[in-house]
């Protein structure tokens, strides 16, 4: 961020910057399988594969959402995205790992909501991938993205921030603004437990997928009321998410053992 306030630059341009030009050919691949992937998903319909006989649901909520006026049709059509990725990850679809297969349905359900629903051009979703890669890359890098390690905050919250750094980058964000974006994504995801049911990446996963883009939009919103300072900075966060998802008890990380997942009763 002090590189980019310095010389003027994008996040996205130190990516350019730091991986060259082919980056975008990579990007522009990941983009096309992150909406085939949504477009996918909203089509099926029946149940998920497993013992939890879980129910599809974002054709569903897809067809809900058009019944609605403009707020809650935008909101219910986000919701119905992520869970149309979510699903497909859920039945061995082909899907994008951003950052983890079970976090897999937040940024696709960002993005495409906003490449839908603004028409931004396809170039600016790259743009807005490469900082999103960015900030998920910084925690892969000096914490974990591993559920398994740290919880759910890893995953799921990491999802969150990277979502939230790409919509505040489409809607012109300051390297400040994105970073607090990003940094609340993460932020209010803190502590989240990683307890899949049955050890399936279905129940809590796929409707945290949903929730957790909803919030990377809010934060963007948020973010972009500010001029980008704060107090907790984003490499502030992610030090303090390894620190809480080492000192969680394994029972929370991805053992489907303690949590949501405890003396689970089949149907």
């Amino acid at each position: 961020m002090e590189y980019c306030e310095r010389t003027g630059h994008s996040y996205w341009e130190y990516v350019e910057q730091c991986e060259g030009p082919g980056i975008w050919d990579y990007l522009r691949e990941v983009w096309h399988a992150m909406k085939e992937a949504v477009e996918r998903g909203l089509r099926q319909e029946g149940r998920l594969p497993g013992p939890l006989n879980l129910q599809r649901k974002a054709n569903s909520y897809y067809v809900k959402a058009g019944g609605y006026r403009d707020n809650l049709k935008s909101r219910g059509r986000v919701f119905a995205y992520a869970l149309a990725v979510s699903e497909e990850n859920a039945s061995g679809g082909t899907i994008v790992t951003a950052p983890t297969c079970g976090s897999c349905g937040v940024v696709p359900g960002v993005l495409y909501h906003l490449w839908k629903s603004r028409e931004f051009p396809e170039i600016q979703i790259l743009h807005a991938l490469a900082t999103a890669g960015l900030f998920g890359n910084i925690v892969k890098q000096n914490a974990s993205i591993s559920g398994a390690d740290v919880g759910c905050q890893g995953e799921v919250g990491v999802a969150c921030a990277m979502a939230a750094a790409a919509a505040s980058q489409l809607f012109g964000g300051s390297p400040a603004q994105i970073e607090y974006a990003a940094e609340m994504g993460l932020e209010h995801h803190l502590g989240m437990t990683c307890d899949p049911v049955c050890g399936l990446v279905q129940i809590p996963c796929i409707e945290r997928n949903a929730y957790a883009a909803a919030r990377a939009l809010d934060a963007n919103i948020y973010a972009s009321f500010t001029d980008g300072n704060h107090r907790v900075s984003f490499d502030k966060l992610v030090k303090v998410m390894k620190e809480t998802g080492h000192d969680l008890p394994s029972l929370y990380k991805e053992t489907s053992a303690g949590g949501l997942a405890k003396d689970y009763k089949q149907m």
